[in-house]
């Protein structure tokens, strides 16, 4: 007899409420409070100098509406904070701290007042991809040239950390390769117990960045219990509904989307240029036809605002 599987959070969310809303950009609320982030560790480098920021902008978004917030370690990872000089343990140590903050601001804003029609917000501990440590733009075209051991080898460490910080879930975002999400949902097998979800970037609306065809990543994650969500991450918003409804149909997971909002970004020069669903009211919009095209998780990615979530959130609350 198949020994069952412990509770999914997210699926225990979407028992009884339509979507689950995730949270915004964090970098770009950093960069509001005046953090300077232009430093390969990212909002990572806001850990080492004004960590209160990371919770006030984790507990921005809850106050907005989100059911879920996506923790601040994308870029922090142990080869990342040694560039630094910062050895392996206190490397280590704030990793965990990034799921610590958004548990503080989680648990604050829930003891503040009643809130019905919603559930207690999840911490999401966010695993960027092998390309963000490079910071070179490879996460947007995942040709890394190297093999699977290196990858979980890279990965690893900062799973480990970001499970014994008590994450709810593991979030796999901006992963631009088949052979990277594979990687990632295998070492899952490691720590028994814990979901997490697999987020995409994107070519185009049928496409991830190194060209493979959603549909082959969703039969090819379909095989991982543990994999709780599959779904697209820091893409334009134009491509967003296509893949959705690609992946809505090659699935049986919840499908997330969290896009960027609107604007368009060159990683060549690191700029962003402006987009047609930028202001709040058509980025609803926008997030109404992706939950008619299948999502049930949805929110906001590079910048993003707790503005454009409440504006999303409002839909689906009264």
């Amino acid at each position: 007899m198949r020994k069952p599987l412990p509770n999914n959070p997210i699926e225990a969310i979407l028992d009884h409420y339509p979507v689950m809303i995730l949270d915004g950009a964090m970098a770009t609320e950093l960069e509001r409070h005046g953090c300077n982030l232009d430093d390969p560790l990212w909002s990572a480098r806001v850990l080492l100098e004004q960590p209160e920021l990371i919770r006030r902008v984790h507990a921005d978004y809850f106050r907005a509406g989100a059911d879920c917030a996506i923790t601040a370690s994308y870029q922090a990872t142990v080869e990342g904070f040694a560039a630094k000089g910062i050895g392996e343990e206190q490397a280590l140590n704030l990793i965990r701290q990034t799921v610590t903050l958004a548990a503080e601001a989680r648990d604050a804003f829930w003891a503040e007042a009643e809130h019905n029609g919603r559930p207690k917000p999840l911490v999401a501990a966010s695993v960027g991809p092998y390309g963000a440590y490079l910071a070179d733009g490879s996460e947007y075209v995942g040709q890394y040239g190297v093999d699977d051991e290196r990858l979980a080898e890279f990965h690893r460490p900062r799973m480990r950390a970001l499970v014994e910080a008590g994450a709810d879930v593991l979030a796999f975002e901006t992963i631009p390769s088949l052979q990277e999400a594979v990687v990632l949902a295998k070492l899952l097998e490691e720590f028994p117990g814990t979901y997490a979800w697999v987020s995409f970037s994107l070519r185009d609306g049928s496409r991830i960045s190194e060209g493979t065809p959603l549909k082959e990543c969703a039969y090819a994650l379909e095989a991982y219990p543990f994999v709780a969500a599959i779904g697209v991450n820091c893409a334009p918003s134009s491509a967003a509904a296509e893949a959705v409804a690609q992946l809505a149909v090659h699935t049986s997971k919840p499908v997330l989307v969290y896009p960027n909002s609107g604007e368009s970004y060159d990683a060549s020069t690191k700029t962003w240029h402006a987009g047609e669903t930028a202001a709040c009211g058509h980025f609803a919009d926008a997030a109404r036809v992706w939950h008619e095209a299948g999502a049930k998780l949805i929110g906001g990615c590079c910048r993003t605002t707790p503005e454009q979530i409440a504006a999303i959130a409002s839909m689906w609350r009264n």
